[in-house]
């Protein structure tokens, strides 16, 4: 099942807090909905408000990833040329460069997520210039049936915008979620 994320802007928490309260009552789960804001103080007093987690809000998972990416390539070249160069056929064997291969992977994976700690998060690189101008982000993760539940909850929010769709949490994880009670209740 393919999960599609709705992003809304809006410069009104309370009107944000009524919005998710209406998705939840139609259905929507609490982890399927989160609010971005650079006013975290703000956002804490609205109890029933999901907000984005403060880890998440970096660039960690998607850059140590990608580290993983060119770190994986690095084991595979540093195997490759010792293989062909004919290193291997020596009395050191394979051993010295099987732990080289390792550790070129295991930097890069860490130096991936160490220069996504610095990066907002590649989702909500787009929203810098509302977040600074002090708007708030608001975006839920929907199946396809609850598309109607959105349209239907909107009509009473006109002064929230739609900003766009992207790719959503996975499916599972947000189920994983309700079922280990990862989520503040109200």
């Amino acid at each position: 099942m393919n999960n599609l994320r709705h992003y809304f802007i809006s410069t009104s928490l309370d009107d944000l807090e009524v919005f998710e309260e209406q998705l939840e009552a139609a259905g929507v789960s609490t982890p399927q909905v989160h609010v971005l804001s650079r006013n975290d103080a703000e956002v804490e007093h609205h109890h029933h408000l999901h907000e984005v987690q403060s880890f998440m809000k970096n660039d960690i998972v998607h850059s140590t990833e990608r580290g993983a990416v060119v770190g994986l390539c690095a084991f595979v070249l540093v195997l490759a040329v010792a293989y062909f160069a004919g290193w291997t056929e020596t009395a050191a064997g394979w051993i010295p460069f099987i732990f080289l291969a390792v550790v070129l992977l295991g930097f890069c994976t860490w130096e991936g997520g160490l220069l996504g700690i610095q990066k907002p998060n590649y989702n909500f690189a787009r929203f810098e210039q509302a977040l600074s101008d002090g708007k708030h982000i608001f975006f839920v993760d929907l199946d396809p049936h609850q598309e109607a539940v959105l349209e239907q909850a909107l009509k009473s929010h006109p002064q929230v915008e739609l900003a766009g769709t992207g790719s959503s949490t996975p499916h599972w994880l947000i189920a994983l979620q309700q079922k280990l009670g990862m989520i503040r209740h109200s």
